[in-house]
């Protein structure tokens, strides 16, 4: 039985509550299709898509050489240009991802856990999709595969809402994606792509109680902030990355100035990078570490201590230590030890991702225990915050939160569960 689903979308022309409401509902019905799928049914579809990501790059990166001569035109960031770009490693990369989604387990119909009742019924909890979800995103077009390989790997469909910086990207990835996904019997409105730019749409998707189940925004504090706001729907997000890494006293110089170097530089503009370096007063190679930094093209900003480090060094305002630059800039403070280090992550951090190097483990062990933030890290660079890095195959965003899911979302932050009960005829008296 072919399930594709090849009857024509809503088109961009209507009012954006009446084209949200026709996609979602689409996408609704699809994920019941989807849902009854075998799990080696939605993975060989993902292969699928993955192979025919890989023949379309050409078309992708002609599409995307638009997009960033559109950006490079209407003075896009630089840190927005590097998240736009494509190129055939970083296609390639894409492609990838969704194979290794493909093959990871398949978390729907996991027992979570089993019981049976004096009375004689049994009990089990078992995950399921969460149903249609709603990701709403500026220019990342990794994200337009990556979520829609979770979303079908976990049985979900994706109704997908890209920025207007990436437009001709997504377009040429989204239908790529869903020629392959067709071809392996899932329905095409399983994952669909708003086919309007216009920014009512959005908020059409954050009213969509009862046709979305889930929002997932991916983009600047702008976005998420009016997504947070707006939703009446549950959304799964988090609004700053504002990453500290504390060096402590007894931290291996050579390994500290690695990882924050890396930590900071890698990729300025992506959501696990480093803002705030904290430097104990105690450790002897402070100077040579925030020299290492500015050497190595970063702006620094620091409190009065850290000024007499270096002379390079700029003074540090109030905002510093509550900004997520994505940018070659960084706010660094001395502190004096582990508690003071605490005490500013816990009164500055976004609980996205926080790190220390040192080599004193008692300390490490305090630190991993005591920071409140998805992501905790002790001698590793806060780049690796990521789903890929973590082994998930990808990630639908980053959770700071404390309900459903927290850290990289992948399979299981896609999936709810629900119990069921067997019995034999038992009344409750």
């Amino acid at each position: 039985m072919n399930h594709a689903n090849t009857s024509p979308s809503p088109a961009a022309s209507e009012s954006p509550e009446a084209l949200v409401t026709a996609l979602a509902t689409a996408a609704r019905r699809a994920q019941r299709q989807l849902a009854a799928l075998p799990s080696e049914a939605r993975a060989a579809s993902l292969h699928r898509a993955a192979a025919a990501l890989r023949a379309a790059t050409p078309t992708v990166l002609e599409a995307n050489a638009k997009d960033l001569a559109a950006g490079a035109a209407n003075g896009l960031a630089p840190a927005m240009l590097d998240r736009l770009a494509l190129d055939e490693k970083r296609l390639a990369g894409i492609a990838d991802a969704v194979a290794a989604v493909a093959d990871l387990p398949d978390p729907v119909g996991e027992v979570i856990d089993a019981a049976e009742r004096p009375n004689g019924m049994r009990l089990q909890r078992i995950r399921v999709p969460i149903g249609t979800i709603g990701i709403i995103y500026e220019s990342r077009p990794n994200v337009t595969a990556d979520a829609a390989a979770l979303c079908v790997r976990a049985g979900n469909a994706a109704l997908l809402r890209g920025g207007s910086e990436a437009v001709h990207s997504n377009r040429a990835i989204h239908a790529a994606l869903v020629e392959g996904l067709v071809a392996g019997g899932v329905p095409a409105e399983a994952v669909l792509l708003v086919p309007s730019q216009d920014r009512a749409c959005v908020g059409a998707m954050l009213a969509a109680s009862g046709l979305i189940d889930m929002i997932v925004p991916r983009g600047g504090k702008s976005l998420v902030a009016r997504v947070q706001a707006e939703a009446r729907v549950p959304v799964l997000a988090h609004l700053d990355g504002i990453n500290h890494t504390y060096v402590h006293a007894a931290a291996d110089p050579a390994m500290a100035e690695s990882i924050a170097v890396n930590a900071k530089l890698r990729r300025t503009g992506i959501c696990g990078a480093m803002e705030t370096l904290l430097v104990d007063a105690a450790y002897p190679e402070g100077a040579a570490l925030v020299g290492a930094l500015i050497e190595a093209g970063c702006e620094v900003r620091g409190d009065a201590r850290t000024r007499a480090l270096d002379p390079r060094v700029l003074p540090a305002s109030a905002n510093d230590w509550d900004t997520e630059y994505l940018d070659a800039i960084l706010s660094v403070a001395v502190v004096d030890g582990l508690e003071e280090a605490l005490a500013h992550i816990a009164r500055h951090a976004s609980g996205h991702t926080d790190a220390i190097v040192t080599a004193d483990q008692a300390v490490a062990e305090r630190f991993l225990a005591e920071v409140d933030s998805a992501i905790v890290m002790h001698n590793a660079s806060s780049q690796f915050a990521d789903g890929g890095e973590f082994g998930l195959g990808a990630e639908i965003g980053i959770a700071t939160g404390r309900l459903h899911a927290r850290g990289p979302v992948a399979l299981e932050g896609l999936t709810t569960y629900k119990w069921q009960v067997r019995g034999s005829g038992q009344t409750r008296p």
